[in-house]
Formats: structure tokens, sequence, C-alpha cells
């Protein structure tokens, strides 16, 4: 279930395009144009101080994707985006497949091995090049677990917010 309101990354600004106040973006959605489908976005760091921007257009260009949002005009307010990250809510997204799991979702999941030895909380999860990676620390240790659901990731019960692996806690 996931939680009301958590921040999901979809973006950062990374440069200017033209003198119209369009930037150049790097998308993290799949296919990277659909960003724009997902608005408003939250532009900025900080939970509370991101400021919300709709109406965003926005186009493929040569290999990337550009965007104008609705009060960039120039070059010069465009320059002061560069470097923001793009967030919507976790409540934009289309729920996920059957056993497909957003990571907003799993961080902060118990993390318990199929023996019930409790390992920690997820932290976060990043991309390897074979699989992605649960980090799950407990105060003490930081364990990484790779995300392979079936064999080393036996079950993820959101509802019960706990996920159960097959892990040596020793490792």
């Amino acid at each position: 279930m996931p939680v009301a309101g958590r921040r999901v990354p979809m973006g950062r600004i990374v440069g200017l395009y033209g003198v119209q106040g369009w930037l150049k973006i790097e998308s993290w959605a799949e296919p990277r144009m659909r960003i724009f489908d997902y608005q408003p976005w939250l532009l900025g760091a900080a939970p509370g101080e991101e400021k919300k921007v709709s109406g965003i257009k926005g186009r493929a260009q040569g290999k990337g994707i550009v965007a104008q949002l609705p009060d960039v005009l120039d070059r010069e307010q465009a320059a002061a985006l560069i470097g923001t990250d793009i967030y919507v809510t976790r409540e934009q997204l289309p729920a996920p497949a059957e056993g497909e799991y957003y990571w907003v979702d799993l961080e902060g999941l118990e993390v318990v091995t199929t023996q019930g030895v409790a390992l920690g909380r997820v932290s976060h999860l990043f991309a390897t090049g074979a699989n992605d990676v649960v980090v799950v620390r407990d105060g003490e240790r930081e364990r990484l677990i790779p995300f392979i659901q079936g064999l080393y990731v036996r079950s993820v019960d959101l509802s019960a917010g706990r996920m159960v692996v097959d892990w040596d806690p020793e490792f």
C-alpha cells in the first residue's frame, strides 16, 4: 500500500534549450516522454518547500527531451532551475503489475529472514547491471541483498510492511 504524499523522483533539469525558457530534462520515466503525463511536478529537494508546476509542455529534441514550464519565459529564468530535481507524488503513478513494485513503496519495510531473524529496514534500492539491490540497515549494519524475487526475496507484503528474504544474517 503506497504511503500517501510520498514523493517519487522522476527526473532532473539538466540544461537550457534555446532562448525562450525551454529546459533540457533528464527523465527517469519509462518511456522517458511519460514524465509529461505525471503533472503537477514538484520541483525542489525539500518536501513542503518544493514548487508545484502544472501545464508543462514537452517534446523529444534530438536524443533528449525538452520542456517548457508555464512561468519560465526566458533563458535567465530557466538557468536558475538547472540541477533541480523533478518529483511527483506516489498517487500520480499507475498501480504496478502483480509482483512488481515501485522502489518508494519498498523503502521502510521491515526485512526478516525465512527463519524469522530481523535484519532491519529497507533504506533504499539501487540498480546494477545484473539486478536491483536492496539496502537493509539495522543501525549497526548495512546489508546489500539482490532484489531477485523467488531466489533471495521470498515475499513482499506492503500492507504488513514486511519483506521476507532467504539471506544469511551473518553475511
